[in-house]
């Protein structure tokens, strides 16, 4: 006995991970023997020390640990599943443990899959980019820079301005997302605010004389800022949600173009909301016309290569 306790003494610490019985979070515990295993768990875990002493079982197949050499010969980083007085093994218990190992291995293995083959994808084609989703963008600017460099062939720096290129295109998209979410909000509150103004106006008995007045007035301004527009384009502006996104170029340059005064007047809006659907769509042909100039640069670059082109395109990035 003395010579087992020196023994146990004498050991290096032994790298363990335990859980409860129904828990999925493990815990990391470095210990040299099996008690203080056993009390390094019922701390961590918060097992009240009613229900001590715990027993520690495998949680691969749920065999009991109790001897104190069995524990010795364990490989570090053996999962353990904490089992307080009165609890019992059984086999919905097996299987979640089992799961659980499983799962965990399942997640590693498949992600780490994925962004191997979204890797590969920009390896045979740098445009690749634009045509991912906002999800397999996140994957790729996740990846250690170090495990990215190794899978394409690449130096880390210039891995890190491919990742910095991948976070421009998601900030992009989010702030893309964005405006036009403002911008549906405020066309939405412009609809409210005309339906408002037309009931008023239609409640109200005005003279003739006044009503002449006030045409008059308005026919006048129409003279003096008239919009060369097209009456489909004015179509579009006044009726669509996020009209911006409807039209095409050429006919969101000859918005930009318009007069404001001119374009608020046949609208019917004031200045400030004419300026605001300008700003829209100066946003949405600026972003159209970088994603054309941004796909032809890459797809001349990459064209007939098997690699990626990254020393003219990461330069021509660094100068952007």
């Amino acid at each position: 006995a003395p010579r087992g306790r020196a023994a146990a003494m004498a050991a290096p610490l032994k790298r363990c991970l335990v859980r409860r019985r129904d828990g999925r979070q493990q815990h990391g515990v470095a210990a040299s023997c099996l008690r203080e295993l056993r009390d390094k768990a019922s701390g961590i875990l918060a097992i009240d020390k009613a229900r001590e002493p715990i027993t520690l079982v495998l949680a691969e197949d749920g065999t009991i640990v109790d001897d104190e050499d069995y524990f010795l010969c364990l490989p570090s980083n053996t999962k353990f599943v904490a089992l307080a007085k009165n609890e019992k093994w059984s086999s919905k218990s097996l299987d979640s443990g089992t799961a659980w190992l499983s799962e965990s291995m399942d997640e590693v293995d498949s992600a780490a899959e994925k962004w191997k083959q979204l890797a590969r994808r920009l390896k045979d084609d740098l445009s690749n980019i634009i045509l991912m989703s906002e999800e397999d963008l996140q994957v790729l600017i996740d990846v250690p820079r170090s495990d990215l460099a190794e899978e394409l062939a690449q130096s880390q720096t210039k891995i890190q301005v491919l990742q910095d290129t991948l976070q421009q295109v998601l900030d992009r998209r989010e702030e893309e997302r964005q405006s036009r979410q403002l911008l549906e909000l405020y066309l939405e509150a412009l609809k409210n605010e005309d339906s408002i103004l037309s009931k008023v106006a239609a409640s109200e008995t005005v003279p003739r004389k006044e009503m002449d007045v006030v045409d008059t007035g308005t026919s006048s301004t129409g003279t003096s800022a008239k919009t060369s527009l097209s009456d489909q384009i004015l179509a579009a502006l006044k009726e669509k949600c996020a009209p911006e996104l409807c039209l095409d170029s050429q006919d969101l340059e000859l918005v930009l173009k318009e007069d404001t005064e001119a374009l608020a007047s046949a609208l019917r809006w004031d200045k400030q909301k004419a300026e605001a659907l300008q700003q829209a769509c100066d946003q949405e042909l600026s972003k159209r016309l970088q994603q054309v100039q941004t796909l032809h640069s890459l797809r001349s670059t990459s064209k007939g290569k098997k690699t990626l082109p990254w020393g003219d395109w990461l330069s021509s990035k660094r100068k952007k």
